[in-house]
């Protein structure tokens, strides 16, 4: 009997519809993310926004999946649900009940249900407060009143769940995390028309052609490196020894490796520092102090004082969230219950310290990587004068991460469902040959 050609077919059938789904809903999203909220007058707001002494709060919430400078239904874009979901991820760090939870099946579910019941007081929460900033600016909504404010908080709120949803069904039926996938897409969109900007820019006279070749250098050098150090990881060696299972099996020693990763907390110490920067320079412009009004110039993007203090901020919120997310405790207690151990550390305490200090000695070097990836484009971008191109050094983590990410599960996929199609085929051709023997 010959092999059936389908599993192959199977393969391509499967992934298409995945992609197809992806595609729908990432479609879906940003529709979304251009119809305006009710009641309010669009280009009032942004002009507010604009002009305002918080614009660069709200550029930091945009640049990530929200509309809040045009408030569409989906402004509150997906940060309800990271910002739950990191409270909880923390919680698991200092509350011993939730990180019992974590380490079982049903534990993560029930976090996972309370994320979301958590997601909506956040976003009920952040819609309130944006409706009220939104009705104190003259003319943004026409007919204050109660009625408009319930419209557009329960307008707010819905978009957000929605958005949660939306991601979440991504994840299960599509390919990649639908959640950093939908904000890799926010930011990707925003790069045509930053392209047109800067052609505009290059055209007017405001940045010469040189200036703009450099900064699209600049760019691609950066998103190489970018590429390079999130793929970079210490491989840590693990000896597995060998063991009688029983019945006479007999498990064969190995080695394999654990591979930490250079850059393990991501882009989050990024945003928490750009958060922690952010907040004292915006309360300090509504002050009419002209001494806070110094303090908020001296804290400007693109100034030596917030370059230096946001790396710094990057470095700490490096350690301290890699201390968060990786636990060495529990890594060595599985490895001592597997019988693995890494050569020359005895199992254990000896094992969590040995990897606590190669955590640490390469969590300085990815750090410093990602406070010059943070930096370098706003200092260029200052000199040449395209400070408002959307390309920055956390779009490029966040962008590149997702890509890659999604890159690595396609190729899973493909893999493991060839080599189940390979077994199929297999099976059917030794019955085949097996029946001529009449076995």
């Amino acid at each position: 009997m010959t092999a059936p050609t389908t599993p192959g077919l199977n393969i391509d059938d499967e992934l298409s519809k995945k992609l197809k789904f992806v595609l729908m809903a990432v479609l879906i999203y940003r529709v979304g993310a251009h119809i305006a909220s009710p009641m309010v007058d669009v280009t009032a707001l942004y002009n507010a926004i604009q002009s305002s002494a918080s614009a660069g709060l709200f550029k930091l919430y945009d640049a990530l999946g929200g509309g809040l400078q045009q408030a569409t239904i989906f402004a509150l874009g997906i940060m309800p649900y990271i910002s739950a979901s990191i409270v909880f991820q923390l919680g698991a760090g200092v509350v011993p009940t939730l990180s019992k939870m974590q380490k079982d099946e049903e534990g993560r579910k029930q976090i996972t249900q309370w994320t979301r019941y958590f997601t909506v007081l956040i976003a009920l929460a952040q819609a309130y407060t944006f409706t009220l900033f939104v009705e104190g600016i003259p003319g943004a909504v026409p007919n204050v009143g109660f009625l408009s404010r319930l419209v557009m908080v329960a307008t707010l709120t819905t978009g957000a769940v929605f958005v949660m949803w939306l991601g979440e069904q991504i994840t299960e039926r599509g390919i990649g995390n639908g959640m950093s996938l939908l904000i890799a897409v926010s930011i990707l969109e925003r790069l045509w028309p930053s392209m047109l900007q800067l052609i505009g820019f290059v055209k007017d006279g405001v940045v010469t052609l040189f200036g703009s070749a450099i900064f699209l250098a600049v760019l691609v050098a950066m998103i190489a490196a970018v590429v390079g150090m999130t793929l970079a990881a210490r491989k840590i060696p693990i000896q597995i020894p060998r063991k009688v299972m029983g019945r006479g099996r007999i498990r064969e020693g190995q080695k394999t490796f654990i591979p930490i990763r250079l850059i393990t907390a991501g882009v989050m110490p990024i945003i928490f520092a750009q958060t922690v920067i952010l907040v004292p320079s915006t309360a300090a412009r509504f002050s009419s102090s002209e001494s806070m009004l110094e303090f908020a110039n001296f804290l400007a993007p693109g100034t030596w004082a917030y370059s230096l203090i946001f790396a710094l901020l990057i470095v700490v919120f490096s350690f301290f969230y890699t201390s968060i997310i990786f636990n060495s405790v529990d890594l060595a207690e599985n490895l001592k219950k597997q019988g693995a151990f890494i050569p020359g550390i005895k199992p254990g305490s000896a094992t969590a310290d040995y990897i606590d200090g190669v955590l640490g000695r390469i969590t300085l070097p990815g750090s410093l990587f990602l406070a010059f990836i943070a930096i370098i484009p706003i200092v260029v971008a200052e000199q040449l004068g395209v400070s408002q191109f959307a390309l920055g050094g956390t779009s490029i983590l966040i962008v590149v991460g997702v890509m890659l990410d999604t890159i690595s599960q396609i190729e899973q996929h493909r893999t493991l469902r060839k080599y189940d199609g390979f077994m199929k085929s297999g099976r059917i051709k030794y019955r085949g040959r097996s029946s001529r023997f009449g076995m």
